[in-house]
């Protein structure tokens, strides 16, 4: 691969280049659903939630070691349209935000038991405090390997007064690592778009789909998520993100659609191979 959607960085990152603090924040209000109760009952109480957010590059970056290394190993179609590379993305905009989120991976990568320890003491500080902060995990990249995922479970194991949530394509990792034994801190919405798309039940999984328009996902039976991300979590279990933040994605299609139509071609291409490979057999 010589080419790359976002540059690494061009000078390898010393000890001290580590950021001070690990999570960045965003205010942001949002009406939470009163326990037991909808998400759309005029009851709901609206309260400032203080979200913060980690996160680390898109799908495939190059290290500082000129290695490759992919954060988003389940994308599918989504990889081509994510927002993280439209035009008013901060990895576009800023170089500083885009370094900083590769000084952010290659902390994960190359010290993660000292990423692991400085991130439960972080979230120890006063602004954590109070019942009302929340972190989501990745605005970008998802859980990449089994130990990250149990490194985020034991982080928010270790902070009960912080919720965490996160989308992720992860399926199979989260069936087997997260479901059996799930913080009860640890919010997740799985995403279509993805290579695993296959073991999601969309029927009974809470889950998000990209769609065109805002029509578009509410003729299919989705929720609107615009007001609050962290309606991901909150609201209705099947969660519809309107495309205006993926400039690349064009047609009428959701995600989980062009998914669909991009593994019905493939397995076209390998019924064809095992043909032409039979015939060639035979003769």
């Amino acid at each position: 691969m010589d080419t790359l959607p976002i540059p690494g960085l061009d000078v390898e990152p010393s000890r001290t280049d580590w950021p001070a603090k690990l999570l960045s924040q965003n205010n942001t209000d949002v009406c939470r659903r009163p326990e037991g109760g909808d998400e759309t009952d005029e009851a709901a109480k609206t309260e400032k939630l203080r979200v913060f957010t980690w996160t680390v590059p898109a799908w495939w970056v190059r290290l500082s070691t000129g290695d490759y290394f992919n954060t988003c190993p389940e994308a599918g179609v989504c990889g081509r349209s994510c927002y993280a590379f439209g035009r008013g993305s901060s990895y576009k905009r800023f170089p500083s935000a885009r370094n900083r989120h590769l000084l952010n991976l290659e902390l994960v990568l190359s010290e993660p038991k000292e990423w692991e320890r400085r991130m439960k003491a972080e979230l120890k500080g006063r602004v954590f405090r109070g019942g009302n902060a929340w972190v989501r995990v990745h605005d970008a990249g998802d859980f990449w390997s089994d130990e990250y995922v149990l490194s985020w479970l034991r982080i928010a194991r270790s902070a009960p007064h912080v919720t965490f949530y996160c989308y992720t394509k992860a399926i199979d990792r989260f069936r087997r690592l997260v479901l059996p034994d799930c913080p009860p801190n640890f919010l997740w919405c799985f995403s279509l778009g993805g290579t695993e798309d296959r073991l999601i039940d969309r029927e009974k999984d809470r889950h998000a789909d990209v769609f065109p328009t805002v029509e578009a996902l509410e003729a299919a039976g989705y929720s609107d998520q615009s007001a609050s991300d962290l309606l991901a979590v909150l609201g209705a279990p099947k969660v519809g993100i309107p495309a205006n933040r993926y400039p690349a994605m064009k047609g009428t299609a959701s995600f989980g659609d062009l998914q669909l139509q991009e593994e019905e071609k493939r397995r076209v291409r390998e019924a064809e191979r095992t043909a032409r490979l039979t015939l060639a057999t035979a003769a």
